[in-house]
C-alpha cells in the first residue's frame, strides 16, 4: 500500500461499484476497501513468480494492456506510472489518466536504471527501451485528459507525451496520524528501498555525524544499505501502520533525500507534526515550505545534508507541530476526492455537449 495504491483506494471510497484491472494482484497486501471490489487481472498474472517479479515482464505489459476488454465502461480511470494508459476504450468513453510519472525506466531516468542494474539487464534496456517509449508515446493519444500528481510530472507529460495536466496531489489521510508530546532522539527515513530514493545518501550522513537514525522499509537495495551503515543506523524494515504512525509522531525529523514525483511521506510526517529535511527538488518543493515545515538542501550531497541536519538540531523549536499539521492539511483525501469528482463532472459535461453538437 504505497502512493499509486493509496490514489486507488481514494477512487474506490469515490466509486464503490467501479471494477478494477490490473496486471498483478496480491490479495495479502492490498487493504480492505480496495478488496471489496471486483479485481480482474491481465494474463501477466499467470506467469512464473508475476506477484514477486512482475516488473520482469515489462516487454509483456503493452500486449497485456491491449487485452484487456473495457468496451463495457463509459468512465475508465488508470493510475499510471508505467503502461496501464494505454488501455483500448470505446470512442464514446471518458478515458482519464492520473498521472503519477510517465514510465521513469524509459525516459528520464533511463541512464540510472540502466547504471543501477546487471549486465544482462542493461543489455535489454539498450535493445527494448526505444520500442517501450514509441508505443507509450502512441498509447498517450488515447487518453482524454491526463492529470497531474505534482507540476514536476506535469512538466515531464508535457515534455514526452506533449500533453498538458491538470495537478491534482495525491491524497494523504491526514486523520491517521497524530501529533504527540514525545519526541524520541532518532532521525527517521522511510520508504521503498530503491536507489533513486537515495537512502545511501542519508546512512552515508549519518555514519559521519552519529546520530541516530532508523531506517524503515524493504526493498532491492537493503542489503548493500545494511552493509554499508555503521551501529547508529538501525533498520527496522517492514512495520505496520499503526507502528509507521507511532514512529513518524515520535521522531526528530523525517530524512528525505531522494527525488520523488510527489512524495506522500513527508506529508505523513507532516500530519504528524514532524518537520521534514528533504533534497530541493522534485515533489519536496511542493510540499515542504523551507523553515517552517522542514528543511531544503540545494546539493544532493553528505555535507549539504548534514548541513541541513545541523540547522535542524541548531533551532528544532522553530518548527511549530501544529502549524506543521496544518499545512499538511491542505492535502487532505477529502480535498483530492472533491477536486477528481469537480474534474470529471465538469469533462463529461463537456464531452455531453459536443455529442449534442
Amino acid at each position: 500500500m504505497r502512493g499509486g495504491e493509496k490514489v486507488i483506494e481514494a477512487l474506490c471510497e469515490l466509486y464503490p461499484e467501479a471494477d478494477i484491472y490490473t496486471h498483478v494482484y496480491d490479495p495479502e497486501k492490498i487493504s480492505a476497501t480496495i478488496k471489496r471490489h471486483t479485481i480482474k487481472t491481465s494474463f501477466i498474472q499467470r506467469l512464473p513468480g508475476a506477484t514477486r517479479h512482475y516488473k520482469k515482464y515489462l516487454l509483456l505489459m503493452p500486449f497485456a494492456v491491449e487485452a484487456l476488454d473495457l468496451q463495457g465502461y463509459d468512465l475508465i480511470i488508470s493510475s499510471e506510472a508505467g503502461p496501464i494508459k494505454g488501455v483500448i476504450s470505446r470512442p464514446d468513453a471518458l478515458n482519464i489518466c492520473y498521472c503519477h510519472s510517465p514510465m521513469r525506466y524509459v525516459w528520464d531516468q533511463y541512464h540510472e536504471y540502466r547504471r543501477a542494474s546487471g549486465r544482462m539487464t542493461r543489455w535489454a534496456m539498450s535493445l527494448f527501451a526505444t520500442p517501450l517509449r514509441i508505443w507509450d508515446s502512441a498509447s498517450a493519444t488515447r487518453v482524454d485528459y491526463f492529470i497531474a500528481n505534482s507540476e514536476f510530472v506535469a512538466r515531464r507529460i508535457k515534455k514526452f507525451y506533449g500533453r498538458t495536466a491538470t495537478v491534482i496531489h495525491p491524497p494523504v489521510n491526514i486523520d491517521h496520524f497524530r501529533i504527540s508530546d514525545a519526541i524520541g532522539d532518532y532521525f527517521l527515513c522511510f520508504g521503498q528501498m530503491v536507489f533513486y530514493k537515495r537512502f545511501d545518501l542519508a546512512i552515508e550522513a549519518f555514519n559521519r555525524n552519529g546520530l541516530r537514525l532508523i531506517v524503515v522499509g524493504h526493498g532491492e537495495q537493503e542489503d548493500a544499505l545494511r552493509k554499508m551503515a555503521n551501529a547508529n543506523v538501525q533498520f527496522l524494515g517492514h512495520q505496520s501502520d499503526a507502528e509507521i504512525q507511532t514512529l513518524l509522531a515520535g521522531c526528530r525529523a523525517l530524512i528525505f533525500p531522494g527525488v520523488e514525483d510527489f512524495g506522500i511521506v513527508p506529508l505523513e510526517a507532516m500530519a504528524s507534526g514532524r518537520p521534514v529535511i528533504a533534497y530541493a527538488a522534485g515533489g519536496a518543493l511542493e510540499t515542504v515550505v523551507d523553515g517552517k515545515t522542514g528543511i531544503l538542501f540545494n546539493t544532493q550531497t553528505v555535507e549539504a545534508l548534514n548541513a541541513a541536519v545541523a540547522r535542524y538540531i541548531a533551532g528544532p523549536e522553530i518548527f511549530d507541530p501544529v502549524a506543521i499539521r496544518a499545512h499538511a492539511q491542505t492535502f487532505d483525501k477529502s480535498i483530492f476526492q472533491a477536486r477528481i469528482l469537480k474534474f470529471i463532472a465538469e469533462h463529461r459535461a463537456t464531452a455531453g455537449m459536443l455529442e449534442r453538437r
